[in-house]
């Protein structure tokens, strides 16, 4: 096995796994700004927390965000993808932002596409992927 101090090691494996995850906010609608922007931010952040998976770096468009996420091999990325969906939503429309919302997802209380991109970045440079990451804003 490669001595890599990148590598994570638990008791029965050594492993490096991060994927490039993109969310789309639902019907492409632009809500990805200002105060909404920060308290999304916060919430995923509050989110990775409590998880067995991290978000290494993240940042948003008007109408989607980009993550590098560190995982566990024992997780699947839907279910990545269902915490951080399912529980950035329910925060969202708990929070200041509830009257806003309606007025976009009259419905259903939403906020994200159903779909969304993963690509595993395997040995590709971090950094490269940080950065192209990071001129999403």
């Amino acid at each position: 096995m490669p001595k890599n101090s990148n590598y994570n090691s638990t008791n029965r494996s050594k492993h490096y796994l991060k994927c490039h995850l993109i969310f789309v906010c639902k019907y492409r609608k632009k809500l990805l700004v200002g105060q909404l922007k920060d308290d999304m931010k916060l919430s995923l952040l509050n989110i990775t927390s409590k998880s067995d998976f991290e978000i290494e770096i993240f940042e948003s468009d008007l109408d989607h965000i980009h993550f590098l996420i560190r995982y566990l091999p024992k997780l699947s990325i839907t279910s990545i993808v269902r915490k951080l969906k399912q529980e950035s939503t329910y925060h969202i429309w708990r929070s200041q932002h509830r009257n806003y919302l309606y007025t976009q997802f009259w419905k259903e209380k939403t906020f994200w596409s159903d779909g969304y991109f993963v690509c595993s970045i395997g040995e590709a440079n971090p950094d490269t992927i940080k950065q192209y990451i990071l001129t999403q804003g």
